[in-house]
């Protein structure tokens, strides 16, 4: 029997970001997504199989943010094992890709928009091998079941949101020729409200539904995306696409107060980054300042400075080096690093510590810190089942329209995710042929008592283990509505002076971070997307947010 898909452009109202319900939910940045998911869990699939076919709603309805040719981390919480998962679909560098890709002959670093749209750019996509492993270890239907409804959203069109108008407006030169054609169509760009139909990437998706991932790596898409690929003088050949596999293991877990976390191990920096900051602020007990003072803000502000100077230190391709991440999050280095904080002024000698003192091996393996901060724009998308079964993905093109490079005749865009490396050949997260760059995504999973509590994630490059960090301290240790915790304003730092506002930021407490030497952009900016549900392992309730920076719902299948 069919099943009857409401598109939330025509039912919908795109306000009702919050959700109650008892059977399930999914979250995610787009309406049309979230309806997939929950139709999923209504036709008996679990929180895996809602995910799957969330990813392949967004390449459609969200299409500059995330799509094929994407890379992701998928955290799957397995109720019955009382086990969390990690999948591992993140683009690894072509065997063809060397050291001085993003130098001159100088030597000099290229500027960034130089080095991220053309072919050299693309790394080898990781997403569709991510969730064909995922599905077949963690899900219960088929491939082809998934994606279904996705190929029929992209057969009706979707409606263009803000979502895409920003993007647009915003990013526009970042768009090829063959990308132009379809946001730009007659030259004129997509508009809000306008519904939008991409016949190329339905044609895709169906020979996808039959063919499955091996279409995308060894079959006709393949060899679609190698021709468009070299023409942009990039460096993926098709044994690339062909011998690329996802992997599959347990979540790092790590604690704040009574909590255990779970999230991605290296090459994922972004887990890393939330555990070691949540040990730094557990240790200065942040719940004693006010939610909205400048101590809170300059406790975080200073301990994300700390954290980044740490991972463009040590934080690579375990593959490729050893990285100290027992050391890093040993309580006797954490408290060596509490110390750089002093509540007077910010520190200007902030610089990466000694982890390896801490660490199980001695043995030092350090290169020059990675000054790259790449990364912009993805998406991240949560489904929870009847069962307690917890599935939730960050994935990405790397920026707005990834290289701007659209695969004729497909209808997809194409990754930038090779600016995740620093362009510098001597830093630990230089390109290296079949190396994995540093991802900051930050899919995570809470639990208490041994339950599972709130899952959460975000988009937006460097700013996510930010985002994910205020939004769970707002639920754990300021007691707030997670509505209201995702709204509170954000900030975010690296490891210079210069601090990113949301819009709200208390003026008081601008003006004496100021005083201490820190800076502001002039104008606020929205930081992440973070889409949460709150679960109550005992009575089985769940309550979920969407973020109001884009126009995502949570929804509760029938």
């Amino acid at each position: 029997m069919k099943t009857e898909y409401i598109w939330a452009n025509q039912k919908v109202d795109s306000s009702k970001q919050r959700a109650y319900g008892k059977k399930g939910m999914t979250a995610s940045a787009t309406e049309e997504s979230s309806i997939i998911g929950a139709t999923i869990l209504s036709n008996g699939g679990n929180a895996m199989d809602a995910l799957a076919a969330m990813q392949f709603a967004l390449s459609v309805s969200e299409p500059f943010n995330t799509g094929l040719a994407a890379s992701g981390f998928i955290v799957y919480y397995d109720a019955k094992k009382k086990k969390t998962f990690v999948v591992n679909g993140h683009s690894i560098a072509p065997k063809k890709a060397h050291k001085n890709i993003f130098v001159d002959e100088r030597e000099d670093i290229i500027p960034f928009i130089e080095r991220s749209t053309p072919g050299t750019a693309v790394a080898v996509p990781g997403i569709l091998k991510g969730f064909e492993k995922a599905l077949d270890q963690f899900g219960t239907m088929k491939w082809s079941e998934v994606m279904d409804p996705a190929v029929r959203l992209s057969e009706e069109g979707v409606r263009v949101n803000l979502t895409w108008n920003t993007g647009l407006e915003r990013f526009s030169h970042r768009l090829g020729e063959e990308a132009r054609k379809f946001y730009f169509p007659n030259d004129v760009p997509l508009t809000e409200g306008e519904i939008v139909v991409n016949d190329e990437l339905t044609k895709t998706l169906k020979i996808l539904q039959e063919n499955g991932a091996d279409a995308f790596y060894k079959g006709e898409i393949a060899n679609a995306i190698i021709k468009t690929v070299k023409s942009f003088d990039g460096f993926i050949e098709k044994s690339d696409l062909a011998e690329y596999e996802a992997s599959v293991s347990e979540a790092i877990t790590g604690s704040y107060r009574d909590y255990t976390i779970a999230v991605p191990s290296p090459p994922n920096g972004g887990g890393f980054a939330l555990l070691y900051m949540l040990k730094m602020i557990e240790m200065l007990d942040i719940s004693q300042y006010e939610v909205n003072s400048w101590e809170k803000y300059y406790v975080l502000a200073e301990v994300m400075r700390i954290m980044t100077a740490d991972k463009l230190a040590f934080m690579g391709d375990p593959e490729c080096y050893d990285i100290p991440i027992d050391g890093l999050l040993h309580i006797e280095y954490i408290k060596e690093r509490v110390k750089l904080l002093n509540f007077d002024y910010r520190n200007e000698s902030i610089t990466e510590g000694n982890p390896w003192e801490y660490n199980k091996s001695k043995e030092r393996h350090h290169q020059k810190p990675s000054p790259n901060e790449s990364g912009l724009e993805t998406t991240h998308f949560i489904a929870v089942d009847g069962d307690g079964n917890i599935a939730a993905c960050t994935s990405s093109l790397e920026h707005f329209f990834g290289s701007g490079i659209m695969v004729p005749g497909y209808g997809f865009l194409l990754n930038n995710d090779m600016t995740d490396f620093d362009p510098d050949p001597a830093g630990i997260n230089s390109v290296e042929p079949g190396k994995y760059p540093v991802s900051m995504k930050t899919p995570t999973i809470v639990f208490k008592d041994g339950d599972p509590f709130m899952t959460l994630g975000s988009p937006g490059g460097p700013t996510i283990p930010a985002s994910v960090l205020q939004t769970m301290i707002h639920v754990l240790d300021y007691g707030m509505d997670v509505k209201d915790a995702i709204e509170e304003p954000r900030i975010y730092n690296g490891t210079g002076p210069l601090i990113w506002q949301e819009e709200g930021f208390p003026e008081d407490a601008k003006q004496k971070l100021e005083q201490m030497n820190f800076q502001f952009e002039n104008i606020a900016l929205s930081i992440g997307n973070v889409q949460a549900i709150l679960i109550n392992s005992k009575s089985g309730e769940l309550y979920g947010a969407c973020d109001s920076s884009r126009p995502g719902i949570p929804v509760v299948p029938e």
